[in-house]
């Protein structure tokens, strides 16, 4: 079974792209099609009125590591803890946060990931000296 990293559906209802982060993350679009997603990384599940009227989006952890880079995040409430909690991509992540990451730990998978993108960092660094960024 393949590991989910982004699991969101888009409403072509309302336009609105909703993504369940967590299990259990049960997310509506709020128009009259009721687009929804949950799962976060654990298992696909969607929904709406008019089923014709999603379009589901899933990025895998074995996808192209480009895309993953752009979807695959965590979730932070700060240094302290006490900030609101957003989510950070990995390609958003500093050096000091992966390194944070893998020192407190998580599921194997996002771990594989996150060394995953600071061999890809170094990798882009030796390339000429320079830090390449793709996304430009």
């Amino acid at each position: 079974m393949r590991q989910i990293v982004y699991n969101s559906v888009k409403c072509l209802e309302c336009n609105k792209v909703i993504v369940s982060r967590y299990r259990h993350d049960y997310v509506i679009c709020g128009c009259p099609n009721s687009a929804m997603v949950d799962g976060g990384n654990d298992y696909e599940r969607y929904g709406a009125m008019d089923m014709d009227k999603i379009k589901l989006n899933y990025i895998y952890a074995d996808d192209d590591f480009e895309i993953v880079r752009q979807h695959a995040a965590r979730g932070s409430r700060g240094k302290d803890g006490k900030q609101p909690l957003t989510w950070v991509p990995l390609r958003e992540m500093s050096d000091d946060y992966l390194q944070a990451v893998l020192e407190y730990g998580g599921a194997d998978w996002h771990l594989d990931i996150i060394r995953k993108e600071i061999k890809y960092r170094e990798d882009d660094k030796r390339s000429d000296g320079a830090v390449v960024d793709k996304d430009l």
